[in-house]
């Protein structure tokens, strides 16, 4: 990888100095190819030469002039590609020095290293005493100086990024792409530019990280054009390796019930146990399984996250099913805007993709089962708006989303709940059981599949998720399997 001192310092004048000795190549080749056509190639084809040998002669002929023609189609689009790469270079090394010259203007110090420190030798006297006897200020340029080094850091990738893609277009233009044309690891006859937005996306959209939240960062940084190339063909691939997961982050509101393990249990927390215990079993005869699993959970004392299966909550919960409608309602018209705008930007004959998301907000589930199983909880809407030509000349404009669940499975003191058979219960009590070490709290959280809707149409969208059964108890594993966000 290029360093700052090398990328400054490169003569970036010595790509436009190849490009004209690929071209100089390309007619070279040009007139290659019509001597061979006419000094050899033309033998094949008159009336003196004839039989087995001139048709095989005449065969091989075509292919050779075929490859001098190849070579000529290969040498200009090498010639055009190191130009976009010399161009992009460029901007993206002035961009190196508007960052550079920023951090200057800011009161810092780029060393030719691009190293950056805070520029003690700007301050007067009076403001340089107060910056050696004040820790808090020179902890606050040291914060500020570490901003400017990494828009610096980022700055120098993206050339090395750009490099990285120029090899990658460089090879695939250099390769031979049809192994039927008589020759093997001849010279492409058909080279294809780079389809890309740019080299620097077409080497991003290589390195897909691991980790769904390292997924989806990613996925927002690329361009709208890079997400739906991408989308195109490895679709499935992308959508499981987390591409719609949500950016918002999520944290438990409180600490609920407190430490864990940190008082001794005493003979009624034994009953409160067993009371819990009871809940759990009940919970399968009342048919809340998902109430039940919890529990059962809390009661294994593992504290590990937990995976909720969002499809069955959209299935069992109607009022989940609208707020999650209303998501949608409040943000369809600014995201179908936001496509319709990476579209315009794109030329308007490109399919874009946009990633969007929805702000986060609490609620509580309606269904006895899910009240009982989560109760409040925080949700949001995560997805990306598709725009791509229309055969009427008019965009198409549609949303793929998921919905997202996040809650803390505690009990907060002064509340009660209603559990069927048992009775009320209070929150204080169940919370005890996580004090004294006999169940441990854990955070929830899940995603939904895919669902589609149409920005086009004037129908307020509805969730409709497939009938997921009713078989199994806390102990299906069928039940909210799915991967944690």
């Amino acid at each position: 990888m290029a360093t700052y001192y090398e990328i400054l310092s490169t003569d970036l004048s010595k790509l436009t100095t190849a490009a004209g000795d690929w071209d100089a190549m390309a007619e070279d080749f040009d007139k290659l190819a019509g001597s061979y056509e006419k000094e050899v190639h033309g033998i094949s084809l008159g009336d003196t030469w004839v039989g087995l040998s001139a048709n095989a002669g005449s065969a091989r002929f075509e292919v050779t002039l075929e490859e001098y023609r190849g070579a000529q189609s290969e040498a200009k689009a090498v010639a055009k590609l190191i130009r976009d790469a010399h161009t992009e270079f460029t901007r993206l090394r002035k961009n190196i020095e508007g960052v550079r010259d920023d951090a200057v203007k800011a009161g810092m110090r780029v060393s030719e290293r691009g190293a950056v420190a805070f520029d003690t030798s700007k301050l007067d006297r009076g403001a340089y005493v107060a910056y050696v006897h004040d820790p808090g200020y020179q902890e606050s340029a040291r914060t500020t100086a570490a901003g400017w080094g990494d828009q610096i850091d980022v700055a120098v990738k993206a050339v090395n990024d750009a490099d990285e893609g120029f090899k990658l277009a460089l090879a695939s233009l250099t390769q031979d792409s049809d192994f039927l044309d008589g020759t093997m690891g001849g010279f492409n006859r058909d080279p294809k530019e780079n389809p890309y937005p740019s080299l620097e996306e077409m080497a991003k959209a290589r390195h897909i990280p691991k980790g769904k939240r390292a997924v989806a960062e990613w996925w927002h940084g690329l361009d709208p054009v890079t997400r739906a190339l991408l989308l195109q063909e490895k679709g499935d691939e992308l959508r499981k390796a987390g591409v719609m997961s949500p950016l918002y982050k999520w944290h438990a509101a409180d600490e609920g019930s407190g430490a864990f393990n940190t008082e001794d249990p005493t003979a009624k927390d034994l009953l409160l146990l067993a009371r819990a215990q009871a809940i759990a079993a009940g919970g399968d005869f009342t048919g809340e399984n998902a109430a039940s699993r919890n529990m059962e959970h809390y009661l294994g004392k593992t504290g590990e996250p937990l995976d909720l299966d969002v499809d069955q909550i959209l299935e069992d919960d109607s009022k989940f099913r609208t707020d999650v409608s209303t998501h949608i309602a409040k943000n369809q018209d600014v995201w179908r805007q936001q496509g319709l705008d990476a579209f315009e930007k794109a030329g308007g004959d490109k399919t874009v993709v946009v990633p969007v998301e929805s702000e986060a907000v609490g609620r509580t589930f309606g269904s006895d089962e899910w009240f009982h199983a989560v109760g409040s909880h925080q949700q949001n809407v995560s997805g990306m708006v598709t725009v791509s030509p229309g055969e009427d000349g008019k965009p198409k404009v549609s949303l793929d989303y998921q919905a997202n669940v996040w809650d803390r499975y505690n009990w907060d003191a002064g509340k009660v709940t209603n559990f069927p058979v048992i009775g009320d219960v209070p929150d204080s009590e169940m919370g005890r059981l996580h004090k004294t070490g006999l169940a441990q709290e854990f955070d929830m959280r899940g995603s939904s599949s895919t669902y589609t809707y149409d920005l086009n149409s004037d129908t307020p969208s509805a969730v409709h998720p497939p009938d997921q059964g009713r078989e199994g108890t806390r102990g299906d594993v069928s039940r909210g399997d799915e991967e944690n966000r």
